[in-house]
């Protein structure tokens, strides 16, 4: 799926790159010989996986707001990237609801802030605007949502991300139309996943991050939601359909300039109690969770993606199911009470992963 000689000497521009996914695909890119480029705060979470695995060390990075649009441009113009992934956002459903304003304007502004440095630039060949499968307007319907599903966003955090998608289309038509490739030469997309699970994730308010919290301490575990349903996948499976994306609109951005979505199979969409349970039956002492009774902010209830057309005309598809990819959560999360060599246990999975079928 991935083609490593692709991404080899590639100047790869991550807005977002100290977070959970942008560390992760950090490390991917490193170790096809991709030249990395960061851009971002400090890591949003104390352990981080940045951190961890000093990934730091590896690449160029600029320690800046993504609002900053003169230091934006400075560091695109500056390094001139081949292929951008814009991941810098405030992810949080429940942050959203105590800080609509922030959450709105790093997401909306963000994103047009990325997408101008990249039109003035002129050298980039291909971004990937990263979204979220909660861009659309919820139905809590049983099937699927497919692309051309209509926007819409409950909460501030789904609503901004609505937003960045408008805002994507809006660029895509406007400066880098299509019908005139030749002129300006980007390839632009955005990319919609599920619930993204893996090793180092340290995010509050997120059901395995709280899972794992309250392993390592002993603690039981409180869910709000247990009845709700999501697209659980690994973030390898994720960053994978990111990787594939940009590699097509690399060689062919006309034909893959739009919106995409990256989900697991159909079977993997489990409820909130399910994974809970299935963790728990795989950690190394027995533990317990209960419901959380507390009155919570609205958060939907069933969603499920529609991935067709991604495995249709990218040839994207999942390589490990969720009963595997809670397996290497499990896996990185005992190296790490071990104190292993995270970096290492990254670039194994990465290994693994690369070679599954």
């Amino acid at each position: 799926m991935i083609n490593k000689d692709f991404w080899s000497g590639k100047k790869v521009f991550i807005t977002g790159n100290t977070g959970f996914k942008g560390s992760w695909l950090c490390l991917w890119l490193i170790s096809m010989g991709a030249k990395v480029t960061g851009y971002a705060l400090n890591p949003p979470t104390h352990p981080s996986l940045y951190e961890l695995c000093k990934v730091n060390e590896y690449i160029q990075y600029f320690v800046c707001d993504i609002r900053n649009q003169h230091r934006l441009n400075q560091a695109i113009q500056g390094t001139k990237p081949d292929i951008v992934f814009h991941m810098a956002a405030q992810p949080l459903v429940r942050e959203s609801y105590n800080n609509p304003v922030e959450t709105y304007s790093i997401n909306t502004i963000g994103t047009v802030n990325l997408l101008e440095a990249v039109r003035q630039v002129g050298d980039v060949k291909a971004v990937v605007n990263v979204t979220t499968d909660k861009c659309y307007e919820n139905k809590e319907w049983v099937w699927g949502y497919r692309e051309n599903e209509p926007m819409g966003g409950y909460d501030p955090y789904s609503n901004s991300k609505a937003c960045s998608e408008l805002i994507t289309s809006c660029y895509r038509h406007s400066f880098f139309n299509t019908s005139k490739y030749n002129e300006h030469g980007v390839g632009l997309a955005s990319s919609r996943a599920g619930n993204v699970i893996g090793g180092g994730d340290w995010a509050s308010d997120r059901l395995v991050p709280d899972i794992i919290r309250a392993l390592i301490k002993g603690e039981k575990v409180l869910i709000r939601n247990p009845h709700a349903i999501r697209p659980w996948q690994h973030v390898l499976d994720c960053l994978g359909g990111y990787m594939v994306l940009a590699e097509k609109l690399y060689e062919n951005g006309p034909m893959y300039s739009c919106a995409w979505n990256f989900g697991p199979n159909q079977e993997d969409a489990k409820t909130v109690e399910w994974i809970v349970s299935r963790i728990s039956s795989k950690w190394d002492t027995e533990v317990s969770y209960e419901i959380d009774t507390r009155e919570h902010p609205h958060e939907a209830n069933f969603l499920k993606l529609d991935c067709s057309k991604a495995r249709m005309e990218l040839g994207y598809s999942p390589r490990w199911n969720i009963e595997q990819a809670i397996d290497r959560v499990v896996e990185w999360t005992i190296a790490y009470k071990n104190n292993s060599d995270m970096k290492q246990i990254c670039m194994n999975q990465i290994a693994e992963y690369m070679a599954a079928k």
